[in-house]
């Protein structure tokens, strides 16, 4: 895997084929950015407009997600987006989806990555494998760190290998108006410091496991904010 395979649309009269990628970008230039933020802040909303802006332009992309809270392989948006994915499986190799593709003669540019947090740390590798050995730029959205504040695996990797880190900025208030930090873990009406680290739950008052984010100071206190 030291040299990229050549793009279905690689075409020598093209000119610049020493220089430039099948989408008319510079050869070496891809990059691995990872994009993070609590709960509610958009990044799903983020990855699919992500997607949404290349592929206008003519590139074409693959999106992958893990645990997406559909427990589906797509990737929704508490506003009501969608798009079809590929579900990232511990044995899956992100390596393989570019090659398999490009053997079926379809062209990757990049790999949208969502709920990248919950990636095992061999994605990431790979993830740095597809900027550096075949030019594909990798997008990956996910939490930092999970609900005792921890940061997760992946999301660590991501830290000590992207190119770029950007914090979402949509703002997240938490229930005092300052803001939203922290995710907190929601059993019978109370934060909860022990279990999983990853276990599926909402935001929404009903879900029998819920999510709050929360300050700081809410956040180690453990307090929750007034109920009706």
């Amino acid at each position: 895997m030291a040299r990229p395979l050549p793009g279905p649309d690689d075409d020598p009269r093209r000119g610049c084929a020493a220089t430039r990628g099948a989408d008319g970008r510079p050869l070496h230039a891809a990059a691995l950015r990872f994009f993070w933020g609590p709960m509610d802040c958009g990044k799903s909303t983020m990855a699919l407009q992500m997607n949404h802006n290349h592929a206008r332009q003519g590139r074409r992309g693959l999106v992958t997600t893990r645990i997406d809270r559909s427990l589906g392989p797509q990737v929704t948006t508490r506003i009501g987006l969608a798009h079809a994915a590929i579900e990232v499986t511990d044995g899956l190799d992100l390596r393989d989806l570019v090659n398999d593709a490009w053997a079926e003669g379809v062209r990757v540019d990049y790999l949208i990555c969502d709920e990248a947090s919950f990636y095992d740390l061999e994605h990431v590798e790979q993830m740095a494998d597809l900027v550096d050995n075949y030019d594909v730029d990798v997008y990956a959205f996910g939490l930092a760190t999970d609900f005792r504040s921890c940061l997760f695996p992946a999301a660590r990797r991501l830290f000590e290998l992207a190119d770029s880190v950007a914090r979402i900025q949509v703002e997240v208030l938490c229930w005092c108006g300052r803001e939203g930090l922290l995710n907190a873990r929601v059993i019978d009406g109370r934060v909860v410091r022990e279990g999983e680290q990853v276990v599926i739950g909402d935001t929404v008052d009903t879900a029998d496991v819920r999510y709050q984010v929360l300050c700081r100071r809410h956040y180690r206190a453990g307090e929750l904010g007034p109920r009706d």
